[in-house]
């Protein structure tokens, strides 16, 4: 069912347009302005002085703090007002002062939060971003437009990725990390520009990785970092792990792919 703007969990100040649609167990909080083209899924909590507009679709049982801005254009000259939206998935917690972009009609439209994800104060999402589930992102991350940011991740507060910069599973950034190339799979970084340090061991023991597959990743690092390979001879050594390794085999292909994607010009993080 979808309430109405009088429903009794919606605060008799908010500015909710009749046209938007809120499950009825959604809760709005004072002075926060809900557009036409809104929906919100069943749980959700949304605090007080929000604004959330354009095509924005939000999923079931997501805490929304007070003071964001989450549906608004892409601070991008070419946009003309197409109808891009901004999808946000389940169980997510949003702080305070947090900006989500639409997309652009230059990708695909759509800026994307999956489930799960911790975002706190003063995040930044441009337009066309990507960002899977179970990430953190600490206070003042901020993301350029088409940044794509894969499941786990860890970014420290005050990391800045540049456009288009794809960042792997399992990796992580020290605090003030300036992101200007792809950040692989289970890479924790650091530095202006980012370097890579180490690999995120412990991150990935507190997940559940095996003995083995956390051998294998060492590996793959060995590999990147630390034997002076070029990127295709690290790669064809990193294929080779699955035979030592089997139960990487997962994790094995993963990042080669992610390498696969990695363009000449933006390069890894090294």
């Amino acid at each position: 069912m979808t309430a109405s703007p009088n429903a009794p969990g919606i605060h008799a100040t908010a500015l909710v347009d009749p046209q938007a649609q809120l499950h009825e167990s959604v809760s709005v909080g004072p002075y926060t302005v809900i557009g036409p083209h809104v929906k919100v899924g069943a749980g959700t909590t949304i605090g007080a002085h929000c604004v959330i507009e354009g095509h924005t679709t939000i999923g079931r049982d997501n805490r929304i703090f007070q003071f964001n801005s989450l549906g608004a254009i892409p601070q991008d000259k070419k946009y003309a007002g197409e109808p891009c939206e901004l999808v946000i998935g389940d169980r997510n917690t949003i702080r305070e002062f947090c900006t989500f972009n639409i997309g652009s009609p230059g990708d695909s439209g759509v800026t994307r939060v999956g489930d799960d994800n911790w975002l706190m104060a003063y995040v930044h999402l441009a337009h066309d971003c990507v960002v899977g589930n179970n990430t953190i992102f600490a206070n003042n991350t901020q993301l350029g437009g088409h940044v794509h940011v894969d499941d786990w991740v860890i970014l420290g507060g005050f990391t800045v990725a540049h456009q288009f910069v794809k960042i792997g599973a399992h990796s992580f950034t020290a605090m003030c990390s300036l992101l200007f190339a792809d950040l692989p799979p289970f890479v924790m970084a650091q530095g202006q520009p980012a370097e890579a340090r180490s690999m995120n061991f412990e991150g990935l023991r507190r997940r559940g990785f095996s003995p083995d597959r956390i051998s294998a990743v060492k590996a793959m690092h060995k590999a990147l970092y630390r034997d002076d390979l070029t990127l295709d001879q690290a790669r064809a050594r990193i294929a080779e792990l699955t035979a030592k390794h089997p139960e990487s085999a997962p994790d094995v292909e993963m990042m080669l792919s992610f390498l696969a994607q990695t363009s000449p010009q933006r390069g890894i993080v090294r």
